[in-house]
């Protein structure tokens, strides 16, 4: 009896240069947002995003961290090569994060605020895809 194994191709340079880039863009884009929704007054901050002004303070912070937290988790953990799989994890939290955004703007009549958010589900569906199965980065050995 002959067992047969199959090999994938390890990831080229060029997915893995794309999935660095999507971490890096995912890491500013909620670091930055997150800081935005926990040190902005939330009078400036209804100015900018109308939702805000109708929700209590807690909750615009509560998303500000929870942002802050996914861009961290985005790229410090693979950055470092300290528990990698919570790069993971958190591209799966910012992918749940991105589909109820998605559905709370829509909710309030806002679809034209959604492209943004379409990107952003995009951007982490494919790190974590990348960052699950096709191009995992080892933990440090110490």
């Amino acid at each position: 009896m002959s067992t047969t194994t199959y090999e994938t191709a390890a990831p080229g340079r060029a997915f893995r240069i794309g999935l660095w880039a999507a971490q890096l863009v995912l890491a500013f884009v909620f670091v930055s947002a997150g800081l935005v929704k926990l040190l902005t007054p939330i009078p400036q901050l209804a100015a900018m995003m109308p939702w805000a002004g109708q929700h209590s303070e807690t909750f615009v912070r509560f998303i500000g961290l929870v942002d802050l937290a996914g861009g961290i988790g985005i790229l410090l953990p693979a950055l470092t090569r300290i528990l990698p799989r919570l790069t993971v994890l958190a591209a799966l939290g910012c992918s749940v994060l991105q589909v109820f955004a998605l559905v709370f703007h829509v909710s309030r009549g806002e679809a034209p605020v959604t492209p943004l958010n379409v990107v952003l589900l995009a951007l982490s569906l494919f790190v974590l895809w990348g960052r699950n199965s096709k191009a995992p980065i080892a933990p440090r050995q110490f």
